[in-house]
């Protein structure tokens, strides 16, 4: 036999795969890629609410087709959070039929997202609403006793956030809203105030209507009350205060973002939120705190100090002024608070 024919059995041999073994695919599934869909047919919606890892969104907004539609996340958004008043691209079945379910596959650039973390030395932060460009901070004159440093907690947070805080204080009747703001007097806030049976809705619905507003306020000061007078279709559920311990109790659970009409037929959004007792801001830069208070101080009028405006002044500067009385006594009140704040947050 010629060498040739040897060493073609040789070669018989060497590629011999019989004794291989395959590892077979446990899942059965094709393998990943990380190629994603590019979803060039996918509808545009804004999320309504959350609930247990379904989304209730409204597509086709202000058309003949608009309507609300269930759906979930899809799988190549990982963990990204997904929050009420957020834009998203929907694919699936969006007929929004009984037993029909989407998928979100994107989530848009947000404007603005208003965040709190579990308290002040936890760093991480839980993202609440997205979108929003108002904020109604609303707080009870009496029954429960208004907190005043909260209210600043809030108003740190809508700062840090970009978003327009507006105090509204709730049950006039009880108690002179006066003391309470006297606190602010320093800052240039947007005040409203109502008491039980007299509710400005025209004037609240004026200021709301054009804006995405969310609203935040601890348990029994009226907040889902006041969002039921303003949309009678929220029927969000309402509660009373303890006339023990002095606190109103947990009504409404989850945050929901509802469409406000204006008697001409302008439209708004409100974001009604739960009620909390405290607000943590371990999420904000401590150099924002500061800042804020200096960019809505009501600031008098004349030259600043050296030339130099509040807005434009350094953190040691703006305490040095404010203290030398350049907002008065309620300046002071603040950026003591303030103070507070920074220490437990840096």
């Amino acid at each position: 036999m010629s060498w040739w024919a040897d060493d073609d059995e040789d070669d018989d041999d060497d590629f011999d795969e019989s004794s291989i073994r395959v590892r077979p695919n446990p899942k059965g599934n094709r393998p990943r890629t990380k190629t994603r869909p590019e979803h060039k047919d996918a509808v545009a919606g804004r999320i309504m609410t959350v609930d247990r890892g379904r989304f209730s969104v409204l597509i086709d907004q202000d058309t003949p087709e608009e309507r609300e539609i269930t759906a979930s996340r899809a799988r190549e958004l990982g963990r990204t959070a997904i929050v009420t008043g957020d834009w998203v691209d929907l694919v699936g079945d969006t007929s929004g039929d009984e037993g029909t379910l989407s998928r979100v596959v994107r989530v848009h650039e947000r404007s603005t997202l208003l965040r709190r973390s579990a308290d002040d030395s936890d760093a991480v932060e839980r993202v609440i609403v997205a979108n929003a460009d108002q904020m109604l901070i609303v707080v009870a004159a009496a029954n429960p006793e208004p907190r005043a440093r909260l209210i600043d907690r809030y108003l740190v947070a809508a700062f840090d956030a970009g978003i327009t805080p507006i105090l509204c204080i709730t049950k006039t009747d009880l108690a002179d809203p006066a003391p309470l703001l006297s606190e602010f007097d320093a800052l240039d806030l947007r005040v409203v105030t109502l008491s039980q049976n007299d509710v400005p809705v025209e004037e609240l619905t004026d200021l709301l209507v054009g804006h995405t507003t969310v609203t935040v306020g601890h348990s029994g000061v009226g907040k889902s009350t006041l969002v039921n007078v303003l949309v009678p279709s929220a029927e969000r559920a309402t509660g009373v205060v303890n006339t023990v311990t002095g606190r109103g109790r947990h009504t409404s659970s989850s945050t929901i973002c509802l469409r406000l009409r204006a008697a001409d037929g302008r439209t708004g959004w409100i974001i009604d939120t739960p009620g909390v007792r405290s607000f943590g801001l371990g999420h904000v830069d401590p150099a924002n705190i500061l800042k804020s208070f200096a960019a809505t101080a009501r600031v008098p009028e004349g030259e600043p100090p050296g030339g130099i405006p509040l807005t434009e002044a350094h953190d040691w500067e703006i305490i040095d002024r404010v203290e030398a009385g350049e907002l008065g006594e309620s300046g002071k009140a603040r950026i003591e608070s303030l103070r507070k704040l920074i220490e437990h947050t840096a």
